[in-house]
């Protein structure tokens, strides 16, 4: 991940936690919590443009891309031979390519695609629980759920113990790919 392609803007953490948007805490916190849903949802998020990838045939009429939305295939190959769009295949906003006419070749690594994809801004709903995240990873310590320093105590809650809110959890699963083959 690029250091400045965070799921969420550093100036709005900043606000949060009364700390400039520059302090290295902050950004690596944000950069945990991007890259934590991420790994959740099982795709960029942030908008690639031109991204190429090559695919396994599955012998279906439809493969399913591993990014959404998908905005747009800029080329489609299958054994380097180029496809037409409408007549040889059709794509979706979901990720789907479909074989028009036919079905894709149950065979390894035979098809290219170039195509763009990703939220171009990120949706409110995910920056909301990135921000949420980085800043339960800003304040807590590792292995502390409550700590006493003169007269004041500090106790963590539910998601510095359990490490997500519910709203995370919502988020997560509108945005995760490939619901059904999750572990």
């Amino acid at each position: 991940m690029a250091t400045t392609d965070y799921l969420a803007d550093p100036e709005d953490l900043a606000i949060w936690l009364g700390v400039p948007a520059s302090d290295l805490k902050l950004l690596q916190a944000l950069a945990a919590a991007s890259s934590r849903f991420r790994g959740a949802v099982r795709h960029y998020v942030s908008f690639v443009a031109d991204d190429t990838l090559v695919l396994d045939g599955n012998g279906k009429e439809s493969l399913l891309l591993p990014a959404a939305p998908v905005t747009a295939v800029a080329s489609l190959t299958l054994d380097g031979t180029a496809l037409a769009y409408r007549t040889d295949y059709d794509w979706s906003a979901d990720g789907f390519l479909r074989r028009v006419g036919g079905c894709w070749p149950d065979r390894l690594r035979c098809i290219e695609v170039v195509f763009s994809h990703g939220y171009e801004p990120i949706p409110d709903d995910v920056s909301e629980v990135v921000l949420d995240q980085a800043r339960a990873q800003y304040a807590v310590r590792p292995g502390l759920t409550s700590m006493t320093v003169g007269g004041q105590s500090v106790a963590f809650g539910a998601q510095a113990s359990i490490g997500v809110t519910s709203q995370w959890t919502t988020a997560v699963e509108k945005y995760q790919l490939n619901r059904g083959d999750a572990p």
